[in-house]
């Protein structure tokens, strides 16, 4: 796995994602690729606009969501101060970015894949699916409350089969639970993969374990650094054991973790 590195880029582009992403705070910002020549689906990245100063102090942490020779993508949704901020760049805006950072997902190519996705968990899924050597293996189950055209999904859907499920009041979620367990129990003998907020990680994880599924899960801790220094990401594993999600994750298999 190539070393990271920590390097100043500009942006290349940064507009809401599709026709509906900017009232759902939903965008993809566009950087130029600093080099990175060995970008494994499931790794992350860390931003820092150059112009924050010390304020805000931190990084902001990102999945990445595509990489060519020429950019990185990242789907972004402002939910708090610094992810707001970063939404207001303008192209060649400079970017202090430093990555590719953390453990990737397992791509085994003859083995039918679930990819399984919760809101913005999808961006990793976008890289995976573009990078895999027999996309005809996949599948991805999408869960989302924002419109579907907010998400890159039909990045996906090029190249994979895939089904979404929108949740919009609380009476949907068991649906959608069943729907999970549905699709895992179908992949039995394959593989999952899991990235999203952590209740719905928490609901694969248990039902990979019931199932007897193989599946990886990638955590969506807050993070600082990014390189396992500051300790705000840790994740608690099958011993009880405080790890770093940054360095020993954001990939996890599901058996290895509690949630």
């Amino acid at each position: 796995m190539p070393k990271p590195t920590c390097q100043d880029v500009s942006v290349l582009r940064i507009t809401p994602h599709g026709p509906e992403g900017l009232s759902h705070g939903l965008w993809l910002i566009e950087l130029e690729n600093p080099g990175w020549q060995a970008v494994r689906p499931g790794q992350f990245a860390m931003l820092r606009p150059t112009a924050w100063g010390f304020e805000p102090l931190w990084a902001r942490p990102f999945s990445i969501c595509r990489a060519t020779p020429e950019r990185l993508a990242f789907l972004i949704q402002a939910v708090g101060r610094g992810t707001r901020l970063l939404t207001g760049l303008k192209q060649g805006d400079t970017v202090t970015v430093w990555g590719p950072l953390g453990h990737a997902f397992n791509t085994e190519p003859g083995v039918r894949t679930l990819m399984l996705a919760g809101g913005v968990g999808i961006a990793p899924f976008v890289e995976y699916s573009a990078a895999h050597p027999t996309p005809s293996n996949l599948t991805l189950l999408f869960g989302h409350r924002p419109p579907l055209s907010c998400y890159p999904y039909e990045d996906i859907t090029r190249l994979a089969a895939a089904s979404a499920f929108r949740e919009t009041s609380p009476q949907d979620i068991p649906l959608f639970v069943a729907r999970i367990e549905e699709a895992m129990a179908d992949h039995a003998g394959g593989l999952a993969l899991a990235c999203g907020p952590t209740p719905f990680l928490r609901t694969v994880r248990n039902a990979a374990l019931k199932l007897g599924v193989r599946c990886q899960l990638s955590l969506e801790n807050r993070m600082a650094c990014g390189i396992g220094a500051c300790l705000g990401c840790v994740a608690t594993d099958s011993e009880g054991h405080h790890v770093q999600s940054c360095t020993r994750g954001p990939v996890f298999w599901a058996n290895e973790i509690t949630l």
